[in-house]
């Protein structure tokens, strides 16, 4: 009989604890803090975001339009969020969090208006790739780097260049194709350099003619001339270097690679890199 009580109470008794339990955390969590940010508006929420912004705060500005797009994930406010997401992760030099944003926007938002500043920020980012404190003690050119960040910036740009050529970025996003444009140019020429100093000759003029050809416009065509008539010298391909030399001659007959007063065929009739 006694037994039989006990086994009936047991199953009871199991219950009131874990009830308790469960009554004890609820209690313990209903003590924290509740998020501040849990009744506000869209409008606020966007606005503290901005002025987060605005006091370079951007891991709480990114915080608050996360919390935005969330919990209002259809319409204008979660497309705000996201293009302004990949803007704060930007100014924050979270370069791939930023790329990731950029083109997550990108992806689900193809037409959108605001497509062009898109493009634009797309183009920034890769811009500034890299271009860090070291780059710039080290006088790094943007030319010496891994040419990736700057084709694609320059890919970005180009883009918005040419499907919106009204747009308010049009004229810095042109201005900047050209640096890049120059700069993806004197990294081919920077290549053909390296090539010819290790001997490696028709590399050299491969990568040089590929100058001449392909950024027929930038100042690199000169000494990326330079480079073919000196690997022509040693490969004993004269007639090609008297070709070259001419093209040289004609398009920069003040240019820096000629030594006067030597004999044709000498060798210091190119002179060394300075």
């Amino acid at each position: 009989m006694i037994r039989e009580r006990i086994s009936r109470r047991a199953p009871r008794a199991a219950l009131a604890f874990v009830l308790a339990l469960v009554l004890a955390g609820c209690a313990f969590f209903g003590d924290q803090p509740d998020d501040p940010t849990l009744n506000w508006t869209p409008d606020r929420l966007y606005a503290e975001a901005k002025d987060e912004m605005a006091s370079a705060n951007w891991e709480r500005a990114v915080a608050l339009l996360e919390s935005l797009e969330s919990r209002y994930p259809f319409g204008r406010w979660a497309q705000q969020a996201q293009i302004e997401i990949a803007y704060a992760h930007y100014k924050d030099g979270e370069s791939a969090l930023a790329l990731a944003a950029v083109d997550r926007f990108m992806r689900l938002h193809p037409n959108h208006a605001n497509l062009d500043y898109a493009l634009y920020l797309k183009g920034l980012i890769n811009f500034n790739e890299d271009r860090g404190l070291l780059a710039r003690l080290g006088g790094q050119d943007l030319s010496e780097r891994d040419q990736f960040a700057v084709r694609a910036a320059f890919d970005a740009f180009r883009e918005l260049v040419e499907r919106f050529p009204q747009s308010r970025y049009a004229p810095d996003a042109t201005a900047r194709l050209q640096y890049l444009l120059n700069s993806m140019a004197s990294g081919e020429v920077h290549i053909a350099r390296h090539y010819f100093l290790r001997g490696a000759h028709v590399a050299a003029i491969n990568r040089a003619q590929g100058v001449v050809k392909d950024y027929p416009e930038t100042p690199a065509v000169e000494e990326a001339l330079y480079i073919m008539m000196r690997a022509y010298q040693e490969l004993d391909m004269l007639a090609l270097r008297d070709d070259t030399e001419r093209v040289l001659r004609q398009n920069f007959p003040q240019s820096r690679f000629f030594v006067t007063g030597l004999e044709r065929d000498d060798r210091r009739w190119w002179e060394v890199w300075r």
